[in-house]
């Protein structure tokens, strides 16, 4: 006998006007439903939290309201799920109108009907040649039918990798999820018409590297052919693209060709802010989706996602964007997701990714594009922005001033892989946080560890530090060439330095405390057989590190020094 778990009167009159009225379930039904449209869409009563998250390790659970939870099935699915012997009820199709569909590209790009596949390659293509100055057309890869998953570069100097952020927009990796889908290919045409004569615009493209994926899923949106009909929203495989990101709670999840492409673009690009467009709510969903534990920048994460849905609100009609708190969600508020692709970018690549979801129908109509568009652009606009914000960094080398790949953390805060890196080829970091007063650790194998203390962060105000790290004297330093004979040491009052042949003349000589911090800096000429003498009147007891380097030939020695006696 089926557990009858949707039973409350409340709901008699939803289920009249939402779906389809069967009083018992049909099997059969729901099965030639999957089969010849690639998915079903049902509805049953919540079970409660555990039961949920138990279903949706197996099925596609999209969303938990009240008392409903919404599932879409799959050919790989649904006898599983038909197994579990649960009440259900299909939800009534509404398979897209004629109208639809764009009749060329012209018609295409006045955004208000959808582009054929053809066409919207043709659009994509056309950005590039277009504007070939700030914009490049990539290939993230190629679906299983052999559609390419194709992104936007836009930036002022579109054929250079500056050391500028990265960030990234990305919609439809559900395929029946089209919203999103016209807006990125909007956005992207705004952004290039106006850099010219937008001061907004223009700060962006000069000032970051932004990549537009506009269509996540071409065999979900378009299946085998060239129009949108009957979207789905799987792959062709029958997989949810977004429960297939990989997961440390579900290693063992078969990856499909189109996530790992996607996790291989991302992993060559540091994105350190980006957004997965979705539809079948109205709200901004945030880390964690798959923790009930906060992340440790959920008050950053909160700020963001109440700035995008507040100026969401201020332009578009009354009502959209209010679900949950006022159009924002904690994904595990929501409903537990394993295998999703912000907790996988926020985790794993030590990204930052919202969801947000831009309307209750999946396929948003025709006559209703322009109002989404309306409804968010100035949104789209400010969630880039962040990336603008918070602490830009570079680490280098305190005696070569090379970039330095370092961890950069704070203690006592981090946690989860919350940290990030500067990069490897520039040094250049970001680390978005919450207004506030932070102390970073910074730290690199061959390095000596440094902190910094005190960085003041202002809401929507960007804080520029340069970090200097000391290299580690390793053996080898010493071997290869004679080191100052530095004494008495330990020392108090003063030091004497013996330079070695190789460091007679004009030298630069810098001392640094155990943490790094260089103290002095200075310039210097040294004479053969006469030791240079340096008082230590101002150093207080400690470890400290001498970096002696000849300005002519480069040769640098490092040695250390211990000093016993106080201020």
């Amino acid at each position: 006998m089926r557990k009858l778990w949707l039973i409350l009167p409340v709901l008699i009159t939803f289920f009249v006007q939402e779906i389809c009225a069967q009083v018992i379930p049909d099997d059969d039904l729901l099965r030639r439903e999957v089969s010849y449209y690639g998915q079903a869409r049902i509805i049953i009563g919540n079970p409660g939290i555990r039961k949920t998250a138990e279903l949706s390790e197996i099925v596609s659970v999209t969303s938990v309201k009240d008392d409903i939870v919404r599932i879409t099935l799959s050919p790989l699915t649904v006898e599983w799920f038909i197994l579990q012997d649960i009440d259900y009820r299909i939800v009534e199709r509404h398979d897209c109108k004629s109208d639809f569909t764009a009749s060329d590209t012209r018609e295409a790009m006045e955004w208000e009907k959808y582009p054929t596949y053809t066409q919207y390659d043709s659009i994509m293509r056309s950005f590039a040649s277009h504007y070939p100055t700030l914009c490049r057309l990539d290939t993230i890869g190629k679906s299983i039918y052999g559609k390419l998953v194709m992104a936007l570069k836009i930036s002022d100097n579109v054929s250079s990798d500056e050391d500028e952020p990265e960030v990234f927009y990305s919609s439809s990796i559900h395929g029946d999820e089209t919203g999103g889908f016209i807006l990125m290919l909007r956005l992207a045409d705004y952004l290039l018409k106006n850099h010219d004569t937008d001061s907004r615009v223009r700060n962006l493209v000069n000032n970051l590297e932004i990549w537009i994926n506009p269509l996540a899923n071409p065999d979900g949106t378009y299946r085998t052919g060239n129009t949108l009909t009957s979207p789905t929203r799987y792959n062709a495989n029958g997989y949810d693209l977004n429960r297939n990101f990989p997961d440390p709670e579900t290693p063992n999840t078969t990856k499909q060709k189109e996530t790992l492409d996607m996790v291989r673009f991302m992993r060559n690009h540091n994105f350190v802010i980006s957004a997965n467009f979705h539809a079948g709510e109205e709200v901004v969903n945030y880390p964690w989706d798959r923790w009930y534990r906060r992340h440790v920048d959920d008050e950053w994460f909160f700020h963001i996602s109440r700035k995008y849905a507040d100026t969401a609100h201020l332009h578009s009609p009354s009502g959209y964007l209010d679900a949950f708190d006022n159009g924002v969600t904690n994904g595990y508020d929501w409903y537990k997701i394993n295998g999703g692709r912000q907790d996988f970018i926020t985790y794993e690549l030590q990204g930052r990714e919202v969801t947000i979801e831009l309307d209750y129908s999946y396929v948003t109509p025709a006559t209703e594009l322009k109002t989404l568009w309306e409804s968010n652009w100035r949104s789209l606009i400010g969630y880039l922005e962040n990336a603008t914000f918070g602490i830009h960094g570079k680490v280098k080398d305190g005696l070569t001033g090379a970039a330095v790949p370092a961890r950069v953390f704070i203690s006592g805060h981090d946690k989860d892989s919350s940290h990030v890196y500067s990069d490897m080829l520039t040094g250049s970091f970001v680390r978005m946080l919450a207004p506030g007063i932070w102390d970073l650790t910074f730290s690199a194998p061959g390095y000596v560890e440094k902190t910094v203390e005190n960085i003041v962060v202002s809401a929507d105000q960007k804080t520029e530090m340069v970090v200097e790290m000391i290299p580690i004297l390793s053996p080898v330093d010493t071997m290869s060439t004679p080191v100052p004979l530095v004494y008495p040491n330990p020392a108090g009052e003063y030091i004497k330095m013996v330079l070695p042949a190789h460091q007679i003349g004009n030298v630069n000589i810098a001392i640094y405390n155990s943490m790094g911090l260089k103290l002095t800096d200075y310039n210097t000429v040294t004479y053969e057989d006469t030791p240079v003498l340096f008082y230590l009147d101002k150093f207080p007891g400690g470890v400290y590190s001498i970096i002696i380097t000849n300005s002519d030939t480069k040769i640098r020695n490092i040695c250390r020094f211990v000093v016993t006696k106080g201020n």
